[in-house]
């Protein structure tokens, strides 16, 4: 009893050593992502303080924080703020769900993959900008026009790495599926959609990713409210400082989306042993 209490404290000691080692560990890779960031702004300052670069061309960051405050306490930054994030999610929303639901299809049937597959890779290769004035002809400049825009990006990472999941799941699982008598809604969810789940978490990083390089697109469609209209105005007025704030924020939110994915792939992905580097 004493050997078998000892052995179990020893493994608790041991867990929540390991605990500790793995937050420092992250700690530590926070800080040093943090380096490059910080040597920059610092050089940036700077050289802006010392007007080796014009302020028009390159406020310095201390001007930009100032131009964030102000934004944030007129009202103005939620505002664009709101809109913009309300039709990249819609955006994101209908087109991943969408290009999941048909990469599925076409994953499982090679007859559909025969009829859908040709034309949406066709599809896949046109430019935003060449089908935005259609969009604007068929919907006009109200928000169904921008939200499907954005919807076109979003659908094909998740469609492609759907299809692609579920075509590289290996076929002796669907052998063991047969030996098993699975139906066909457990042969989804035990075995073919955790094999093929790694592609479809990257196809979603990709797709939100897309969705708001899409957005900026969209917002250039008669748009009077978002952050992409917010950069579209300051540039016309030569308002650099609020043009970077945009700027800051798309990059803000879109390494939140990611981040918030990655975490789900730790979550959901316990089970692999891949290289971590």
């Amino acid at each position: 009893m004493k050997a078998a209490a000892t052995t179990a404290g020893s493994l608790q000691k041991t867990n929540v050593s390991q605990k500790r080692k793995n937050t420092a560990k992250n700690v530590y890779g926070w800080v040093k992502g943090l380096v490059l960031p910080f040597v920059i702004i610092a050089v940036w300052q700077i050289a802006g303080s010392m007007e080796i670069v014009s302020a028009t061309v390159l406020p310095t960051p201390l001007v930009i924080l100032l131009t964030f405050k102000d934004l944030i306490v007129s009202g103005e930054l939620f505002v664009h703020l709101k809109i913009s994030v309300y039709r990249a999610a819609a955006g994101f929303l209908s087109g991943a769900g969408l290009g999941l639901l048909i990469g599925l299809l076409v994953g499982f049937s090679r007859k559909t993959e025969h009829y859908i597959d040709p034309s949406l890779q066709m599809l896949r290769t046109v430019p935003h900008l060449a089908v935005t004035p259609l969009f604007i002809l068929w919907f006009g400049f109200d928000e169904t026009s921008k939200i499907l825009l954005i919807a076109l990006g979003a659908f094909f990472p998740v469609y492609i790495n759907t299809f692609l999941g579920i075509r590289g799941v290996d076929s002796k699982l669907f052998d063991v599926a047969k030996v098993l008598e699975f139906p066909w809604y457990r042969q989804m969810t035990k075995l073919i959609l955790p094999a093929a789940l790694p592609s479809i978490l990257l196809g979603i990083r990709l797709s939100l990713g897309i969705a708001w390089l899409g957005l900026v697109v969209a917002e250039l469609m008669g748009s009077s409210e978002g952050i992409g209209y917010m950069i579209m105005d300051a540039r016309q007025f030569s308002q650099t400082n609020k043009v970077f704030v945009g700027i800051i924020i798309f990059a803000v939110v879109g390494k939140l989306t990611d981040s918030f994915v990655r975490f789900l792939e730790r979550k959901l992905l316990k089970w692999r042993n891949s290289y971590q580097g």
